[in-house]
C-alpha cells in the first residue's frame, strides 16, 4: 500500500443519552430536542433520529473520505444536539450506558418494530437502551464485505479496550470499564461476528438468527461487526459510545485504516486469521472488563496489557494511515488518549475526587460539548 492509494469511504454513527439537568437520570425528551434543530439544506450534513428510547438520540455524517471531512461533521452534529438540549435545559452525554440507570419502565419510542422487541425480548429490552459508537466503511459487494470483516476479528477487542466508557450504573462501579458490553452481550443475536467463508455462510447464519427468534428481522443482527448491504458498508458496531469527538475521530480513522489494510491483504491473497468463536468473545469480556489500562487477551490466549495489544492494531492500520497521510494526527489523538486514559478511566477518576456520580455527569457533558483547539 503506498501513498495515492485509493482508501474507502466511511461514516459514523454516534449515539447519545439525555439527562435531566437536576436529577442526573435519563429524560425521555429526545423528540423535542430533534425539533429543536434547525433544518439544513443540502446532503453534505449530518442527519439526527431518535432512537429505541425517548432519551436516546442518533447522528449520522454523511459519507466522508477525508479525516478533515469527518471531523467537521463530528463537530457540526455534536454543536446542533448539545445546543438544542440547552434550550430544553437538558444534557446531552456521550456514554456506554446511563451512570445512574434507566427508568422501568422504559419509556420506549412507539414504532410497530419497537413494540414487537418489547413484546418478544421482555426484561431483555433493557439492552437496547445502551449507546455505542459505529463507523461505516464501503465496501464493493458482500462477499468483500465479509471477508474484511474476518480480517477485523482479531482487532475488535483492542478497539473495545480503547473506546470502552460505561464503568458506572446505577450510581455503582460496575467493575467493568465497558458495562455496556456486558448488557448488550445478553441479546442472543449480539457479540463477535462468526467466521463467513462466502455469502451463502452468512446466510445461514442469519437465517439461523431469525428462524429461532434470536432476532426479529436483519436489523437485529447485532454482531460487533456486520455487513449493511443496503449501505454498501461494513458496520462496526464494538465500541461504546465515545467520550470526546476527537476520540470518535481516533476510531474511524483506526476502523477505516484497518479495512484498507484488509483489502490490500485479501488483493495480495493473505487469508484471515483463523480465530476461534469461543476466543474472540473471550477477549472481548476480558477488553469489557479490564479496558484500556488493564489486561488484554492476545490471539494464542496469554495475558498482555492492553496498551500492547492495541500498539498491534495501530501497527496493523500504519501503512493505510501513511498512504492516508494520517499517521501524524492517529498518533496525537492516541498519545492524548494513553495520556489522559479512556473514557472509563476518566469516569472513575472524576468519581474518585468526591465519591460522586455527579462530578461523573458533569465530566460526561463537558467532553461532549467540548470543541477541540484546531
Amino acid at each position: 500500500m503506498h501513498r495515492g492509494s485509493p482508501l474507502p469511504t466511511f461514516g459514523i454513527e454516534e449515539e447519545f443519552l439525555l439527562l435531566d439537568t437536576e436529577t442526573g437520570r435519563p429524560a425521555p425528551r429526545a423528540a423535542e430536542v430533534l425539533g429543536d434543530i434547525p433544518a439544513v439544506e443540502g446532503d453534505a450534513t449530518s442527519t439526527f433520529k431518535t432512537e429505541f428510547a425517548r432519551f436516546q438520540l442518533e447522528s449520522n455524517t454523511p459519507v466522508c473520505r477525508t479525516a478533515a471531512e469527518a471531523r467537521e461533521h463530528l463537530l457540526a452534529a455534536r454543536r446542533a444536539l448539545v445546543a438544542a438540549a440547552d434550550r430544553r435545559k437538558l444534557r446531552l452525554v456521550s456514554t456506554g450506558y446511563s451512570p445512574l440507570g434507566i427508568p422501568n419502565p422504559v419509556p420506549i419510542t412507539d414504532t410497530p418494530r419497537y413494540r414487537r422487541i418489547v413484546d418478544h425480548f421482555g426484561q431483555l429490552l433493557d439492552s437496547h437502551t445502551t449507546t455505542g459508537c459505529h463507523v461505516h466503511v464501503g465496501m464493493p459487494d458482500l462477499a468483500t464485505s465479509l471477508v474484511v470483516s474476518n480480517h477485523l476479528r482479531p482487532h475488535l477487542p483492542a478497539l473495545l479496550a480503547l473506546t470502552a466508557n460505561s464503568p458506572f450504573y446505577d450510581g455503582r462501579d460496575t467493575g467493568h470499564a465497558s458495562w455496556r458490553t456486558v448488557v448488550w452481550s445478553r441479546l442472543p443475536s449480539a457479540g463477535p461476528p462468526p467466521m463467513h467463508r462466502n455469502p451463502a455462510s452468512y446466510q445461514r447464519a442469519v437465517n439461523a438468527l431469525l428462524a429461532s427468534g434470536a432476532a426479529l428481522d436483519h436489523a437485529m443482527v447485532y454482531w460487533f461487526a456486520r455487513p449493511a448491504p443496503h449501505l454498501s458498508t461494513l458496520e462496526v458496531r464494538v465500541a461504546d459510545a465515545v467520550a470526546t469527538a476527537e476520540e470518535v475521530l481516533l476510531l474511524a480513522l483506526l476502523v477505516r485504516a484497518l479495512a484498507a489494510a484488509a483489502l490490500h491483504d485479501i488483493a495480495e491473497d493473505r487469508p484471515a486469521p483463523e480465530l476461534p468463536d469461543e476466543h474472540l468473545r473471550l477477549a472481548t469480556w476480558r477488553a469489557a472488563h479490564d479496558g484500556l489500562e488493564g489486561q488484554g487477551l492476545d490471539v494464542t490466549g496469554e495475558l498482555r496489557p492492553a496498551r500492547s495489544l492495541l500498539d498491534e492494531t495501530v501497527k496493523a492500520a500504519l501503512p493505510a494511515l501513511d498512504a492516508s497521510g494520517d499517521t501524524r494526527l492517529v498518533t496525537d489523538l492516541l498519545d492524548r488518549v494513553l495520556r489522559d486514559g479512556s473514557g472509563a478511566h476518566r469516569q472513575r477518576l472524576a468519581h474518585a475526587r468526591h465519591n460522586d456520580i455527579a462530578d461523573v455527569i458533569a465530566l460526561l457533558a463537558e467532553q461532549t460539548r467540548a470543541t477541540p483547539p484546531r
